[in-house]
């Protein structure tokens, strides 16, 4: 549909309400832009996510205004993870930081309810018209360009608005991304999660009772975290074909798959499943991960799970969603000075190239860390050994999202088998790396990354990965902290882009 007379214009339009249009939002009107973020719901709601990681609380939110009120509302404190996985029977805790007084070395445990309305709220502050109960019907078109959108207010009248850019936030059943590119699954990631909330829940000991607790069974793994001092988000984790129980019965298939796993048994045995209220019933999420072939089109942009989604393991769904809001805002700002020392090309392919990258990340972060278990009597994770993996013949999706993580990495040549061939053994690698030498059973004499385990000569250094595993974080909390005082970034390629002194725009690198 072409644009013609719209009821209202402004500079730019968000589509949805959660922490990637409430970031991309707050940031765009801080840069003294006019936006219109449309919400279908009405806030509070229900959400699924509620494990925070340090880059969202300390960045993204200190940049926000947000982290003092944040840090005000008795969120329980998660100093890292705490994990059942592995050969290992024992639990072991992965810590964001070794310093015990690092102020910046912990996230929260978070109601999504409380936290995303926390978020919304200071969208308005900020200058955003935020209107909820607003259903988006569709794009509005000038030639290929979008140019606004149609609309149904909360009285049900259809409307319109023009804007330069339309950031679509709204997350996994995006229909603007079908628009934008294809959307390319995962064969490794296809998993199916059930989960519901209980009270009374036993915690972990201190200093590690706001952390997560993620344990594997044989069916599965399982997400425990609590909310309050009383509440618990409790979900299963299995694979999408072998959910048949799920079907005939939420509530069977959960106590089956908890007397499967004796930690979550034991911590729930004093626990009373919650039947009200917004918490008040099973619900099911397809984890199905996904990547788009394109991030963005002339006049939109995919932020958060509306471009890509990974896997709930370890805690990165608000991170990558706010982060690749933070990028998209730059871009959107940078583009609406009409700079002529930067195209909206150049602007918005910086964009995707450093949400493809943080993506890709944790995409070889997380096989890795599946890999970690060796139960290979499990149908559930025999069939996530990275040698076995189906995602060996998916080249599609292992191109998108791996095959340019890496900056200084050659381009993806060989397909996915070589991907995978290169990254043999990292995941004893990794189980040495985050829980220490020993963690894990035979860790130390698993295969690590080397030349014999690949076709070519070795690329991949599992050790600089890790390394730069965190660099993104980093520059957040650098320029939280210290704005424009900070060291000056270096792009991440060659004539690429780095964020301006505050943040809100690219600028082009200094000689």
């Amino acid at each position: 549909m072409s644009g013609g007379s719209m009821d209202e214009a402004f500079d730019v339009i968000v589509l949805g309400g959660g922490p990637a249009g409430s970031t991309v939002a707050s940031f765009v009107a801080m840069a003294g832009h006019r936006v219109l973020l449309l919400e279908k719901e009405r806030f509070p709601r229900h959400q699924i996510g509620e494990s925070l990681l340090p880059a969202t609380i300390h960045g993204i939110c200190s940049l926000l205004g947000v982290k003092e009120e944040i840090e005000r509302s008795g969120f329980p404190r998660k100093n890292g993870g705490t994990f059942r996985w592995g050969k290992s029977a024992d639990p072991w805790t992965f810590r964001f930081t070794k310093q015990a007084n690092d102020p910046y070395g912990h996230a929260y445990q978070v109601e999504r309810a409380k936290f995303d309305d926390i978020l919304l709220r200071n969208a308005r502050r900020k200058g955003v018209d935020v209107r909820e109960g607003h259903e988006t019907l569709g794009m509005l078109y000038e030639g290929e360009r979008v140019v606004g959108v149609r609309f149904r207010d909360a009285e049900g009248k259809e409307r319109t608005a023009s804007a330069r850019y339309v950031a679509d936030t709204s997350g996994h059943k995006s229909h603007v991304a079908p628009t934008v590119g294809q959307r390319v699954f995962s064969k490794f990631f296809q998993n199916v999660a059930l989960y519901g909330y209980y009270e009374h829940g036993k915690r972990l000991p201190a200093p590690n009772s706001g952390n997560i607790l993620c344990a594997a069974f044989p069916s599965g793994w399982f997400w425990y975290i609590p909310l309050s001092d009383t509440l618990t988000s409790v979900g299963a984790v299995v694979a999408k074909d072998a959910a048949g129980r799920i079907r005939e019965s939420a509530d069977e298939a959960m106590r089956s798959y908890i007397d499967e796993c004796p930690i979550i048994r034991d911590y729930l045995s004093t626990a009373t499943r919650v039947t009200e209220g917004i918490y008040g019933e099973y619900r099911i999420r397809k984890d199905y991960s996904y990547c788009n072939t394109r991030f963005w089109a002339p006049g939109v942009v995919l932020v958060g799970d509306a471009a890509c989604f990974i896997d709930p393991v370890f805690s990165s769904g608000v991170h990558l969603a706010t982060y690749s809001a933070m990028l998209a805002a730059r871009s959107i700002n940078t583009s609406l000075l009409d700079d002529e020392l930067m195209t909206e090309e150049e602007c918005f392919e910086e964009y995707e190239f450093r949400y493809r990258r943080e993506f890709g990340k944790f995409y070889q972060f997380l096989i890795a860390f599946y890999d970690m278990n060796q139960d290979e009597s499990s149908y559930f994770w025999s069939a996530r050994k990275i040698l076995n993996t189906e995602e060996r013949d998916n080249d599609a999706f292992v191109r998108l999202v791996a095959g340019i993580s890496e900056a200084d990495e050659p381009l993806f040549e060989g397909g996915a088998d070589r991907f995978f061939a290169d990254r043999q053994g990292f995941g004893a690698y990794f189980a040495d790396v985050v829980a220490g030498p020993g963690a894990e059973e035979k860790a130390s004499a698993a295969p690590r990354p080397a030349a014999a385990h690949r076709p070519d000569p070795v690329k991949f250094d599992a050790d600089k990965f890790m390394q730069g595993f965190t660099s993104e974080v980093a520059q957040l909390q650098l320029l939280a902290l210290m704005g424009e005082r900070r060291p000056k970034e270096r792009p991440l390629v060659p004539n690429g882009l780095v964020a301006s002194g505050d943040g809100l725009h690219w600028a082009v690198a200094p000689e």
